[in-house]
């Protein structure tokens, strides 16, 4: 199974994702951010995750909040969850209410 080490992280002026191969499927997991703010703090408003169908059930989308919540703690930013997915994490891990914008 892929670990926080397997996590790819790409920038641009925004937004960005991140993503996790996935031996045997032809794409990555991945989520999806832009960049925003709000009240002067930096936002990564959290718009989609997508895992390959072959892939699911492994936890890599939970991977990829738990690496975005992480750099939120590591680099001072907020998170706006808008994906379903994540807003779903969010309210299962009630610890990130600190990181959440």
């Amino acid at each position: 199974m892929a670990g926080q080490d397997d996590i790819k992280r790409v920038e641009t002026t925004e937004g960005g994702e991140y993503s996790i191969m996935v031996a045997g499927a032809d794409l990555p997991a991945v989520l999806t951010w832009q960049r925003r703010e709000k009240d002067g703090v930096p936002v990564r408003l959290i718009d989609h995750t997508f895992t390959p169908p072959q892939a699911r059930g492994q936890g890599l989308a939970a991977k990829l909040v738990e690496a975005v919540v992480a750099d939120a703690r590591e680099h001072g930013f907020k998170i706006v969850p808008q994906c379903p997915y994540v807003v779903s994490a969010f309210g299962r891990h009630p610890e990130w209410v600190d990181v959440k914008g």
